[in-house]
């Protein structure tokens, strides 16, 4: 006689426990810590100016200045999150956390179907490494761009690893790609090329193209109506996007962002170790063991074969990681994509060593020391708060405020958001200046600001430059008022005429 064994009781499922521990450690105190400038102020200020003006289709950091460096739908994204939960930083941030989230579901359902057993650990392993959790508590287009890649990967693997659909699955790929484009442009591809150097080395005779025609249609419905709108209404638009942003970031250090020769090691060595972790050692296990499996895949395709999952994982990682460390811009939210191949590889490699996965205790205490973490950046003293130059900015005027203008000096996007209400932030050069259209420095100079001043606006300098800001403001007709004692070496200050 047998008996049916009594099923897991609902609440002691692992994936239950995965998923409470991603959306703990993911959402809780997301708005605790104010906008840090510049990043976060930057993206945040332009989506409100979307949001402000409806113009959803020029990305603006004020009424007389053109953002292009990014696409448009991380600006899209951040100004629905505000418009639905209001003017606050966890609005703000809010698209990266659900881009982190989307992640840590991608990379288990990746798992699961590259390896039996292996999906709930993958999605653990992400949801807890360090690098991915604090950049889903940071405002930049480059969660969005993990999220959009890591969905065109995850489709690929349904269609070369599943067992039906193939031909759908390429088609929501190149969907991904088209998203991917739309956040980053043409860097947002890089993931095709160990997908396709994968698809050389595995597809049989009569498997489907990565190519396919409904795909690579989607791709354009949804990457190039933009593109085609703005560069057809901006003259230079183009040339710029293609020299500036995509020839200047990879072949030059024009942005100066660590193009030294040895700045790949500077930047991206201790953000993958430390990153990593709590998996740091199980990674460097997979890597050392990893030349002579490489070996191995070189004797022919039904050795690929076998070992397919492990030769995508590796090639997801390796080429793109090669592709950073030859680019001469290089900044740590670059490889942030990554986080997905490392997770599978560490998860890979537990199965390989029949390592049990962590009890719940050392999870956590793990997600304890995350959260910790958290607050510990919220009550971090900097200048970067925008909530405190908020503050500031309100005790020392309570009335309406028109505009925020620094005056040679440092932009505090944030108090945009910070505010709570529409306002122009600026910056202004002391003396006239003549810019290109693209990637300017400044939003014009004090003099025509002066001459063109209409409501009410706070302005703010560095004390060392007091003096002489005070002398060009009366050539111009204006008494400058300073407003109660400096702030951060700042003097705030308005004007009478």
């Amino acid at each position: 006689m047998s008996t049916m064994s009594n099923p897991r009781p609902w609440h002691r499922h692992p994936g239950l426990w995965i998923a409470l521990f991603a959306l703990v450690t993911t959402l809780l105190f997301l708005g605790l810590r104010g906008i840090w400038d510049p990043d976060e102020g930057r993206y945040t200020n332009v989506a409100l100016n979307m949001l402000h003006s409806g113009d959803w289709l020029v990305p603006r950091r004020s009424d007389v200045a053109e953002h292009w460096t990014k696409p448009p739908l991380t600006y899209w994204a951040i100004a629905a999150s505000v418009a639905t939960f209001g003017s606050n930083a966890f609005a703000a941030r809010l698209p990266s956390a659900l881009a982190h989230l989307l992640c840590v579901l991608l990379v288990g359902l990746m798992g699961r179907r590259l390896a039996p057993g292996m999906g709930m650990r993958a999605s653990l392993v992400y949801a807890a490494m360090l690098f991915p959790f604090g950049a889903a508590n940071m405002i930049t287009t480059d969660y969005l761009l993990a999220a959009t890649e890591t969905l065109a990967v995850w489709a690929f693997v349904e269609a070369r690893f599943g067992a039906a659909h193939a031909r759908r699955w390429l088609v929501l790929m190149w969907a991904g790609f088209g998203l991917a484009f739309l956040v980053k442009g043409p860097p947002g591809l890089l993931p095709l090329l160990p997908l396709l150097l994968f698809d050389l080395a595995t597809r049989r005779r009569g498997g489907p193209s990565m190519f396919r025609p409904a795909g690579l249609l989607l791709f354009i419905a949804i990457a190039a109506p933009w593109y085609v709108m703005v560069t057809r209404q901006t003259p230079g638009l183009m040339r710029y996007f293609l020299g500036s942003e995509v020839v200047g970031r990879i072949a030059t250090d024009e942005f100066r962002r660590h193009g030294e020769w040895y700045g790949w090691i500077a930047i991206y060595a201790p953000t993958l170790v430390l990153g990593t972790l709590p998996w740091s050692l199980p990674l460097w296990r997979w890597l050392r063991a990893l030349p002579a499996q490489m070996r191995g895949w070189r004797t022919g395709i039904e050795a690929r074969l076998a070992e397919g999952p492990w030769l995508l994982v590796t090639l997801w990682l390796l080429v793109p990681l090669l592709v950073f460390c030859i680019a001469r811009s290089r900044m740590p939210l670059y490889v942030l994509p990554l986080f997905a191949p490392i997770a599978l590889a560490v998860a890979l490699q537990g199965l390989r060593e029949s390592r049990p996965m962590p009890g719940w205790g050392r999870m956590a205490g793990w997600a304890v020391l995350m959260l910790a973490l958290k607050v510990g950046a919220a009550y971090y003293p900097t200048h970067k708060d925008a909530r405190d130059w908020a503050d500031a900015i309100r005790a020392r005027h309570p009335a309406p405020i028109a505009a925020v203008l620094f005056v040679e000096d440092t932009l505090r996007y944030g108090v945009h958001l910070h505010l709570g209400v529409p306002v122009q932030v600026g910056k202004l050069s002391l003396e006239p200046v003549t810019e290109p259209r693209f990637n300017r420095r400044y939003d014009g100079s004090l003099g025509e600001s002066l001459r063109a001043d209409a409501g009410d606006r706070i302005w703010i300098c560095k004390e060392a430059d007091w003096a002489r800001i005070s002398a060009s403001v009366r050539a111009h007709g204006f008494e400058p008022e300073a407003l109660g004692a400096p702030f951060h070496g700042r003097i705030i200050f308005r004007l009478r005429r």
